[in-house]
């Protein structure tokens, strides 16, 4: 009774609409599901239980999500990626003691948001094709970096895949594992920061929104073409990085 008594209906709402958001974003999209989620949810819940929900839910989600689109992923282009994630999240992670995070959201939000713009604005997108593998497992270990102080694992990795002008099968069979993977080598490095019973109580309450957010998410997904999705990645980048702003 005690911990039913801490569930007020307005942190059951919150609570609701913040797993229901942030999945339709992480299956739409691909990534952003803690931006989105974080941002509604620390209106009502504690930062703690913020933290251990975004981070469990949204492995949730990529372990769900990765599995249908098994067959759209690349190993070769993932490896260099995800080698680079793995060396950066511990490098993130040793950094937390002596890093400024409010410096580093607000750094974070305003570039995400005058990219957002930019890629919406823009025609196109300039395709850049220099530097290989290595180019790509410097952006996976800034990624993982980025990934073990703030839980922002899959920011780079998401916008460089669209800058290497990669279709959207390929791009979100690179960037959607990338996360999985830093989320995993994350909770491993850091465990649950907040596993009480209210907790995992929350943990319980935010499955039905967050399986039907990540549905809806998956089918808009398939909807798109290259353009649209393009356009919608803009659109949840910018919007991600307003959330880190304001």
């Amino acid at each position: 009774m005690s911990l039913l008594a801490g569930l007020t209906p307005q942190i059951l709402a919150v609570l609701w609409l913040g797993a229901f958001v942030g999945a339709i974003a992480a299956g739409g999209a691909g990534f952003a599901f803690a931006l989105a989620a974080s941002a509604i949810w620390l209106h009502a819940l504690s930062p703690l239980h913020t933290t251990m929900l975004a981070v469990v839910c949204a492995t949730l989600i990529h372990t769900t999500l990765v599995w249908p689109m098994r067959r759209q992923i690349d190993w070769g282009r993932l490896r260099p990626f995800a080698l680079g994630g793995v060396i950066g999240v511990p490098i993130g992670v040793a950094a937390l003691a002596h890093a400024d995070l409010g410096a580093i959201k607000l750094a974070i939000g305003a570039f995400l948001l005058v990219y957002g713009l930019y890629a919406l604005a823009a025609p196109r997108l300039p395709a850049l094709r220099h530097g290989g593998r290595m180019a790509d497992g410097t952006v996976g270990l800034l990624g993982g970096v980025l990934g073990g102080l703030a839980g922002y694992s899959g920011v780079l990795p998401t916008i460089w895949t669209q800058l290497r002008g990669w279709p959207k099968e390929t791009a979100r069979g690179v960037y959607q594992p990338f996360i999985l993977i830093a989320n995993v080598v994350t909770i491993a490095l850091l465990g649950f920061v907040a596993v009480d019973a209210f907790g995992l109580l929350l943990l319980a309450l935010a499955l039905p929104p967050l399986a039907l957010g990540t549905w809806l998410g998956w089918r808009l997904y398939g909807r798109l073409d290259d353009k649209a999705f393009r356009r919608m990645m803009g659109a949840v980048l910018a919007a991600s990085g307003a959330t880190l702003l304001f």
